[in-house]
Order: structure tokens, then sequence, then C-alpha cells
């Protein structure tokens, strides 16, 4: 087993997680001129299908696995359909919906052995109650605040701003909003049967093998409460790896231009414990999103796969 007991990297103030986002202003977007077609055809249906008089937004879900250039593409993507489509758009990320701190360790508190629940990020983190509430004022058109999270409270732990910090959305005097896209890179993970997750903690993994097959199923138990937002998606796009074990040195590289740039960067070894953390989400959970998380729509979503550089090599439409 690995050791349940986390401790922020001394960075300053950030703790590191895959929802922290990374500088890459350095790299060319390649991703957002294949997903904005796909996005308008699926807006197209959508509207043909919506009466005039429905206030329900059009809902993207976008997954990227940490360090893929994910941030890059949401800020295009909002940009072109709030400025050139002229659509009200909103951008969600679930991290805004992290537990509480007290209630963070209150859920690890009574967890104690189980390491994917000691900080925030694994499903089980999220407080999915609230997600709904919002969700279901947003697919209503009714006035509603869209949490805000400050990653760098309780030393890097993380904590949800007071709710006079929270962003006021479909408010009087405010448009309504049009577009939704929910980010994060657990965005669309489905829970998998009690079978398939035995039988990939007994074959050759990463990360599967250092924690014990009750406290993945525990994530995976929490993981089907987050079905209710999903099933809302219009669209869904996956900005895939071709190798997911990439994420290891894109953050290994990331983490060195740091210390070059700010003194201060996790070191190669601290990297690879803190990517453990959070790979078994991948390891379980990856497989049904390349498969289609839609089960009766298709051509809803679009995969994207990158190569180590970056770079898109394959365009899947499923």
């Amino acid at each position: 087993m690995i050791n349940t007991t986390l401790e922020p990297w001394n960075l300053g103030t950030s703790l590191r997680s895959p929802d922290t986002p990374l500088n890459y202003s350095r790299f060319i977007d390649d991703k957002s001129p294949k997903c904005i077609p796909f996005i308008l055809e699926r807006l197209q249906a959508y509207r043909a299908q919506q009466s005039e008089s429905s206030a329900r937004p059009f809902i993207i879900g976008l997954n990227g696995v940490q360090g893929i250039g994910k941030t890059t593409l949401v800020k295009a993507l909002s940009e072109m359909l709030q400025q050139r489509e002229l659509l009200q758009t909103l951008v969600v990320s679930i991290d805004d919906f992290y537990l509480p701190h007290w209630d963070q360790l209150a859920l690890a508190a009574a967890h104690p052995d189980n390491a994917l629940v000691q900080c925030r990020g694994e499903p089980g983190t999220h407080d999915v109650a609230l997600m709904r509430e919002v969700f279901a004022a947003l697919c209503e058109g009714q006035p509603t605040h869209v949490p805000q999270y400050d990653k760098s409270a309780f030393n890097g732990w993380g904590d949800r701003l007071p709710a006079s910090a929270w962003l006021p959305v479909n408010q009087p005097g405010q448009p309504r909003v049009q577009v939704v896209l929910l980010e994060g890179w657990c965005v669309g993970f489905r829970a998998v049967g009690q079978e398939e997750i035995e039988a990939k903690w007994k074959a050759p993994s990463r990360t599967l093998h250092m924690h014990k097959l009750e406290d993945l199923s525990f994530v995976n138990d929490q993981l089907k409460g987050y079905d209710i937002i999903t099933d809302l998606f219009d669209a869904f796009i996956h900005i895939d790896a071709e190798d997911t074990s990439y994420v290891y040195k894109w953050r290994m590289q990331q983490e060195r231009q740091l210390r070059q740039e700010r003194g201060s960067g996790m070191t190669d070894e601290q990297v690879v414990n803190f990517v453990d953390a959070y790979y078994p989400a991948y390891e379980l959970f990856s497989g049904g999103v390349r498969r289609g998380i839609f089960v009766d729509r298709k051509g809803c979503q679009l995969r994207l796969v990158v190569g180590e550089d970056r770079c898109v090599i394959d365009k899947i439409v499923i």
C-alpha cells in the first residue's frame, strides 16, 4: 500500500493536483479547429429538437488528462461561442464543486486507510448534490450561483469560497446562458462493474495494485452519482493521450520549467508520487470513455488523440 498520509509539496501556497492548470501558451492549439465544427453540428441538431420557448442551454462535457492542453482549449472554445456565434457561454469547472475543506477532512477521516480520498481529486471528493442543484437551475434557465473554489486555501489543501463570492448566473438583468461547458479531468467518467474492477486490479497495472480492492470499489461507487450530470451532455469532447503515461513526462517537463523560472517545483520523484495518486482513475475509467459515454446516441462524442508532443494524431466521432 502507498502512504495514506499526503502532505502538500513545498511549492508556496499551491497544492499540486490534477485540477491545477498549467501554462501552455507556448504550445500551438491544433485542437479547437477540430472541435468547433463538431460543436456547431451538434448545436444545430440540438436546436432542431428544441422548441423556441425552451430555456435549456446546450451542454458540453469536456475531458482531458492533466497536462494535455485542456485549459487552452476551453478558453478558445468559449471565446468562439461567445464572440463569433454570439452565444452566452458559461464555462464551469468540476473543480469548483470540490467538497469544502472541513467536509473533505471528514471524508478522509471516515476512510483513513483509503489513500484515494485523503485529498481532493478523485470521484467522491466533489459535492455532487450541489452540482445537481446548480445544473437543475441552469437547465430551467433559472437564476443560480456557481460555486468557486480556492485551491490555495489552507496551505494548498483548498476550500470553497463563501457564497458571496460565487458566480451569479441567469440573474435579473443578465442574459440567459445558452451554452454550458463543463470541463475537468474526470468529467464523463462512468462507473464500471465490480468484475471489471477486480479483473483490472488482478492484472498487471501501473498503480491499481498499490490500493486495496475495496478502496477502488469505493471510488467506483461514488462515481455512480455523477451520472445524473453526465446524462445531461448534448455533446462530449474527449482529449485523449495516445499513451496515458505521457502525463508523467508532461508534468516533469512543467516542474523542471518551474524550477528554472521560479526556483521551485517538484522533483521527478515527487512528480511520480503525485501522478500515482490520481492514475488509478485513468486505469479504471478511461476505457469506458474511449468506447463512448453515450449508450444510445451516436455521433455525439468527439475523441481527439494526441501524441507525446501534445499534437493531434487522430480524430474519431463516436
